[in-house]
């Protein structure tokens, strides 16, 4: 009976040492290593993402004032026809309400237009990337200013003349961004 018992033991042994070396056996996995290492810097990152957001918005912005001063020719024209027609006639006062509603949405409408300005031209000033740029598109901010003067002072169709000189800064600039 010992050596059964011995055999028995002997068996269990070697089963239980079998399934250790089992466990503990290595598996090799084929690692994939990129051929070239990528290299990110966070100034060329954020270099490369100002100037792609800078050359959105001013292009943004050249379409919202072109936009704006196609559609103020026809309303400045009324505006000062029918203040015109307030100094030789007596118009009814619902017209004179109109009008000088009109004349308040757009000097509301140059002014922010005149506060995107000077985000850009701010944007530009501040961030290194854009520096290089800002000698084309410096300036706009108080072509805004002006504009927004000469409607305050009821001269709407002149107020359409500085935001075309703006059109043409952003034009440049958007001609020199890459």
């Amino acid at each position: 009976m010992t050596i059964t018992r011995f055999a028995a033991v002997m068996i269990a042994a070697i089963s239980i040492f079998a399934v250790t070396a089992t466990a503990q056996k290595r598996t090799t996995t084929k690692r994939k290593y990129p051929t070239t290492p990528k290299v990110v810097t966070t100034n060329n990152v954020s270099t490369g993402s100002d100037v792609a957001k800078a050359k959105e918005t001013v292009n943004n912005q050249i379409k919202n004032i072109t936009k704006f001063v196609d559609v103020l020719g026809p309303i400045a024209q009324g505006i000062e026809s029918v203040d015109n027609d307030a100094k030789t006639k007596k118009l009814k006062k619902e017209t004179l309400d109109t009008n000088a509603a009109n004349k308040q949405k757009v000097i509301l409408a140059i002014k922010n237009l005149r506060a995107g300005l000077e985000a850009l031209e701010n944007d530009f000033t501040t961030k290194p990337a854009l520096k290089k740029f800002l000698p084309k598109i410096q300036g706009i901010s108080p072509l805004g200013v002006q504009s927004e003067l000469l409607a305050k002072s009821n001269r709407f169709s002149e107020s359409r003349k500085p935001l075309l000189t703006v059109v043409e800064k952003l034009t440049d600039t958007l001609a020199v961004m890459p």
